[in-house]
């Protein structure tokens, strides 16, 4: 009976998870399927034609000047995304280890600061922040997008990294300190070796975040797309060529899904679970 319990549990399991992924599955065909076939549902049903890369050809390597060229948005998501993250991980630390592991005045009220700020929509702050960077100059730079997208994960950042902290026994650091270790250097040399695995999934989730953050990225340039606007900027009737662009956008962020999925349920739910 138990067998069969496990054996019910892992079918309905397998069950869900096609249900989920055949969307994506039928996507990333759409992607190496001929144009003159997206339309023929039988013909596409049917597999009666031969997979193409050329969708992925033109969103790639693009022809320069035209509408399909994707090259210059990849290229500006990768560093938005990856200076957004360094960012982040920088700022997000400290506070982090301030939260968890120091004790002082508001320090309660500076928590629940952080929480309240992770449940501001995007939309509350967009208009403001055009005028913004409109006054500063940061408006269409990779610099402006990525300073927004790292203020838009900051609260997410400190709430996993504190949850992480959170795990380092306190007997460490007090052991570290006792030995004459400044607070500095018990943060470098005793809790950052402990964190790498929680600094890497942090760092990875808010890549992914900024990877595919649309909002901003659409009012906060105009010259410059990022691969979600690029994306958006293609018309509904070039099936095949979203299809390879999102397809191509969506590997990134199944990689690094794969590489912390064991933090994943911690992540999407603010470190509250362990």
């Amino acid at each position: 009976m138990p067998h069969l319990k496990t054996r019910i549990r892992d079918a309905a399991a397998l069950l869900l998870v096609m249900l989920y992924m055949l969307p994506i599955v039928w996507w990333g065909l759409s992607a190496f399927t001929p144009a003159d076939v997206l339309l023929d549902l039988p013909r596409f049903l049917s597999m009666d034609f031969s997979f193409t890369l050329s969708n992925f050809a033109l969103v790639i390597l693009g022809v320069e000047g035209t509408i399909f060229d994707s090259r210059d948005s990849l290229v500006d998501s990768t560093l938005v995304a990856l200076l957004s993250t360094a960012i982040v991980t920088s700022a997000a630390l400290p506070l982090a280890y301030a939260l968890s592991q120091m004790t002082f005045r508001w320090q309660k009220t500076l928590r629940n600061t952080v929480i309240l700020q992770r449940f501001m929509p995007p939309i509350a702050i967009v208009f403001p922040l055009v005028g913004l960077y409109h006054t500063v100059g940061l408006l269409d730079t990779r610099l402006g997008v990525a300073l927004a997208h790292a203020a838009l994960n900051l609260p997410f950042a400190v709430l996993l990294l504190k949850s992480f902290l959170d795990d380092v026994p306190l007997e460490v650091t007090e052991a570290a300190r006792l030995d004459g270790a400044t607070r500095y250097e018990t943060f470098r040399h005793v809790i950052l070796p402990l964190m790498k695995g929680g600094i890497a999934a942090t760092a990875i989730l808010c890549f992914i975040f900024s990877w595919t953050e649309f909002l901003l990225s659409l009012f906060l340039t105009q010259n410059m797309r990022l691969m979600p606007v690029q994306a958006g900027v293609l018309v509904m009737n070039m099936w095949g060529l979203i299809s390879a662009l999102t397809t191509t956008a969506l590997i990134p962020a199944f990689l690094f899904v794969l590489v912390v999925q064991k933090h994943l349920v911690r992540g999407l739910t603010l470190g509250i679970y362990r």
